[in-house]
């Protein structure tokens, strides 16, 4: 296990090295791989331990009886998934976790984990906990907020200004291939991509493959 990636993550800062060597044990931790497309954690799942990902990246979504997808987010490298349902509910989990690429998860004991950071063995585990769920919070807010224009374009301008500002420049790349971000901003991806060619044509955005550029008028 790499320690000091591990101290780098927003799940373990200000852990000493050698209390996350310990705590690694007492929280029951083990990493699996996963190749791309491969169900890491299935809808109706009783979750126990969060995930939090080494390499890679993984897909947060729902899916209907009807086989209708909404994503709700993504987890990339140091990040982490389920962490509600492993610390806080214990319910079986609404959703389906996917590895978007070949993909690396350790797994920790939710209750475990804050017993450990409440106990004293690693205080800053439960402010970490804290900050990761507001963050959590201000991403599903934002997602809500991209798909309640009721136009594509409109949720199109919305997540993409988003993502600008996030990223503080006019340039940027965003998480997603074409049919993840229609997911995401649940919309038909034909319709979508006719509209993200219509916007480029008029002058708004400029985009190859994920990489977008907004451009001002």
């Amino acid at each position: 296990m790499d320690i000091s990636f591990l101290s780098k993550t927003w799940l373990f800062a200000g852990v000493e090295p050698e209390v996350l060597t310990k705590l690694l044990e007492q929280v029951h931790a083990y990493s699996r791989r996963f190749a791309k497309g491969e169900a890491v954690l299935h809808a109706g799942d009783p979750v126990t331990h969060m995930g939090l990902v080494l390499q890679g990246s993984v897909l947060i979504a729902h899916e209907d009886l009807w086989g209708n997808r909404s994503i709700l987010g993504r987890a990339a490298s140091g990040e982490v998934f389920a962490e509600t349902y492993a610390c806080v509910t214990q319910e079986p989990l609404p959703m389906h976790v996917t590895a978007a690429e070949p993909t690396q998860v350790l797994f920790v004991h939710g209750a475990e984990l804050l017993h450990a950071g409440t106990s004293g063995l690693s205080a800053p585990v439960t402010a970490n906990l804290v900050r990761m769920l507001a963050q959590k919070n201000l991403n599903l807010s934002g997602k809500i907020r991209h798909i309640t224009p009721k136009t594509i374009r409109g949720r199109l301008l919305s997540y993409l200004s988003a993502q600008s500002i996030r990223q503080s420049s006019y340039v940027f790349d965003i998480p997603f291939n074409r049919q993840q971000l229609a997911d995401y901003l649940n919309v038909d991806r034909s319709a979508m991509c006719h509209e993200l060619t219509r916007m480029q044509r008029e002058g708004l955005v400029d985009f190859h493959k994920n990489s977008f550029r907004l451009i001002q008028r």
